[in-house]
């Protein structure tokens, strides 16, 4: 899991391993889009942004990455690699980026980084999952050419007590086209 820690860039897209100094810009971010965590699982706004912030950073099978636009230097969110197995499989998930940064091919040129690098370093396949409220996201997921592969029925109980319905994508290397 170490080898998945790395900074990774390219001309849109600075990933950098999550450290204390990127907190308080994470939290600017964050605030810039109060809306949308009625269907994240955690509440990064407001009094929920520490304990879940703190969740993401001490999760012992979770690589954090601060989300930094290469263009500005703004740090614009967060992403990870969720549970990497010994079979070369790894989810990446727990992503929010701003919105001004969003519909914008941010977002496919970060986990065109993500996925790449995931390969490199021996994985064959990466998951993603997604809550089924989250049309934007599904969207996002299936034009990176991930095939849907099931729905867990209310499989997690999110931050306000909505037992949510999971999406579940996958990506094989050999279908990644870049």
């Amino acid at each position: 899991m170490d080898n998945l820690s790395a900074v990774l860039e390219n001309e849109r897209v600075r990933l950098e391993p999550f450290k204390e100094r990127h907190i308080e810009p994470f939290r600017k971010a964050c605030a810039s889009d109060q809306d949308i965590w009625e269907i994240y699982p955690v509440n990064l706004g407001g009094d929920g942004f520490d304990p879940a912030v703190e969740f993401f950073r001490t999760s012992p099978n979770w690589v954090n990455f601060a989300v930094i636009d290469a263009g500005s230097g703004e740090l614009v969110g967060m992403t990870n690699y969720i549970n990497p197995d010994k079979f070369g499989v790894v989810e990446i998930g727990g992503t929010f980026i701003a919105p001004n940064v969003r519909a914008s091919g941010f977002n496919r040129a970060m986990k065109k980084l993500l996925i790449e690098h995931a390969f490199d370093c021996g994985m064959h396949k990466i998951e993603f999952r997604v809550d089924m409220r989250n049309k934007r996201s599904q969207a996002a997921v299936l034009k990176l050419g991930a095939q849907q592969e099931g729905i867990l029925r209310q499989n997690r109980v999110t931050w306000t007590g909505y037992r949510r319905d999971t999406v579940v994508f996958g990506l094989l290397q050999d279908e990644w086209t870049g």
